[in-house]
């Protein structure tokens, strides 16, 4: 028997986002074509695919088995869009472009201007997410270039340093840590509350070494899955945070917070750009690569480097 692609990938969509509804949007058909599509698929094949329930569906067992090779059929189809892509030139094609919020928000919109008034025929796509999740879709590559804050776990990929970025603590104007002697104010942290972003987020994971390099153990953290919403909260004089200072910029600017910089306390990252070895660059890409490198020509390219286990 032949399997039908065209189903399959009705399949694979309801499976990787547990809705025909939300499925359908991301394929841009109806609802009801993707449910009369998974049946006749799971007719075809003689098995049932997905558990249909109150709460949405799920693969069963076969259909997480052919969830996991339809993944690896679309990710070499993908390879091999891409490889076209590369010889078709800047007149056409799209750029899908992963980066964690900080980037996504603070970073990159200049250059995204700035790329498209060069190439205005390349479509762009902004995915804005947490550090781990960019890196999952590049190694799916659904993304043709990748940006995070933080260090990521994923072996299969190179990490290159993009660019460094101080971390500032931040606190409202009239906060108790603004007037305290800089060689006490660290000290006085493990006595606030710390508003830090959610686990996976580069941003927290960066934070939580720094805090630890002085033994700082704050008595509470509030965990909140935004930056801009971490800014507001500090603002409000709800608790301090530290974050990046591009990201702190325009609360600064306004006078609705300021930085409090502890004696002997700073904090740097370097902001990454990740890739998969061997995969061929589309014009596109290799233009963008090249826009992001302006500013760091004069000196010598960082050496990509891999990940090793352990």
């Amino acid at each position: 028997m032949t399997m039908n692609l065209h189903l399959l990938r009705l399949f694979a969509a309801v499976a990787q986002h547990g809705s025909f509804s939300r499925a359908a949007a991301a394929l841009h058909v109806s609802q009801p074509a993707v449910s009369k599509g998974v049946r006749e698929f799971e007719a075809q094949l003689g098995t049932c695919l997905l558990e249909r329930g109150a709460g949405g569906v799920r693969p069963t067992e076969a259909g997480r088995r052919l969830t996991i090779q339809a993944q690896a059929l679309f990710a070499a189809e993908r390879a091999a869009e891409e490889e076209l892509d590369a010889f078709r030139g800047l007149q056409r094609g799209t750029l899908a472009i992963g980066a964690s919020t900080t980037i996504a928000t603070y970073l990159l919109p200049s250059l995204l201007g700035m790329f498209y008034r060069r190439h205005p025929s390349v479509e762009l796509r902004l995915t804005s997410a947490n550090t781990r999740n960019i890196a999952e879709l590049l190694v799916a590559r659904e993304l043709d270039i990748a940006l995070v804050e933080g260090p990521t776990q994923d072996f299969n990929l190179l990490a290159e340093p993009w660019r460094q970025e101080e971390l500032v603590l931040i606190a409202a104007p009239d906060h108790r840590l603004v007037r305290a002697r800089p060689d006490a104010v660290l000290k006085a942290v493990e006595d606030e509350i710390v508003l830090v972003r959610e686990p996976g987020s580069g941003t927290r994971e960066v934070v939580a070494a720094a805090l630890a390099t002085h033994n700082i153990r704050p008595r509470s953290t509030i965990e909140i899955g935004s930056t801009e919403a971490i800014k507001q909260m500090v603002a409000a004089g709800f608790g301090v945070a530290i974050v990046s200072a591009a990201a702190a910029a325009d609360q600064l600017a306004l006078g609705r917070v300021v930085i409090v910089r502890p004696s002997g306390f700073a904090a740097f990252r370097s902001l990454m750009r990740l890739s998969l070895p061997g995969r061929q660059l589309s014009a596109a890409t290799a233009a963008f690569n090249r826009l992001l490198d302006v500013g760091h020509e004069d000196g010598p390219k960082p050496k990509p480097r891999r990940r090793k286990p352990g």
